[in-house]
Order: structure tokens, then C-alpha cells, then sequence
């Protein structure tokens, strides 16, 4: 029987998987940006950053701070190829972040992207993507396969 505990269902969670240290959100709804972003720090995140536009979410991965993680909703106001980000950080360095998408059109995705983190159709449960993320095993890049 699950919990009505929020905190217990979250610390259990986090306990499946690593606790992440930095994870980026790339999604234009507001609800559901505090709502993931609640759901990762309850998990023991220890940094959330919310980006709402593509030009942002530039801008934030300009800082060359380690990402352990990104959120990214396919489909936001000023793009709608959310995926181009996921591709990019993926050839960048041996340890990439790891990806997760979020959108209401997962057939939108093309199928080579889809392959690169697991796809999440809204509405969805914010802390199962939270323990996917934690758990999953992050990818190497493109660097990293070539001389590791």
C-alpha cells in the first residue's frame, strides 16, 4: 500500500537511486516546472534549475557547470524541437547528462532521439521520472567512446 507520506515516497525513491547534484529543467509549464522541481529535491537534488525557453536553457549550459541531469519538454513556446538539446549535450564530453523527455506528443519525438533517455507522456507521476533519472545508468559520450 503506498504512503500518504510525500516525504517517505521521495526518500524511498532517492534511495533506488543516486541522489542527482545539479539537473536541468527545460519546461514552460510553470506548475509542472515546481512540481518536478519539489519532486528532485525531495529526492536529495542538490541544485534545480528551471528553464523555460530554448534561448535560456542556452544560456544556462553556456555556464559549463556540471549537469548531472536534464528534463526536457519537447514542445516550448519559442521551439518545437526540444530534442536538439539532448543531442548536443550528448557528443560533449565523457559525462554527459542524463536525459529524460517530457512532452503530450511522445510520437513527435524521432525514434534515433527517443533512444537517448526515457520518454514521459504528460500527465505523469513527477517522482517516477525523479527515480528513473536517479537510478539510470548515465551514458557515455561521444569523446568517451571514442578513446575510453
Amino acid at each position: 500500500m503506498p504512503s500518504k507520506d510525500k516525504s517517505l515516497d521521495s526518500a524511498k525513491t532517492a534511495a533506488r537511486g543516486k541522489a542527482l547534484g545539479r539537473v536541468l529543467l527545460v519546461e514552460d509549464d510553470p506548475v509542472l516546472a515546481m512540481t518536478l522541481e519539489d519532486a528532485f529535491l525531495r529526492a536529495g537534488t542538490r541544485e534545480v534549475v528551471i528553464c523555460t525557453t530554448m534561448q535560456a536553457t542556452k544560456l544556462e549550459l553556456e555556464k559549463n557547470e556540471r549537469t548531472d541531469a536534464i528534463v526536457l519538454d519537447v514542445h516550448l513556446g519559442d521551439r518545437n524541437d526540444g530534442w536538439a538539446i539532448a543531442e548536443i549535450v550528448t557528443m560533449l564530453g565523457a559525462r554527459p547528462p542524463r536525459i529524460a523527455f517530457s512532452t503530450g506528443s511522445p510520437e513527435s519525438i524521432p525514434p534515433e532521439v527517443a533512444e537517448l533517455g526515457p520518454v514521459f507522456e504528460k500527465p505523469y507521476d513527477p517522482d517516477l521520472l525523479v527515480q528513473e533519472l536517479s537510478a539510470r545508468e548515465q551514458k557515455r559520450g561521444l569523446i568517451a567512446r571514442m578513446f575510453g
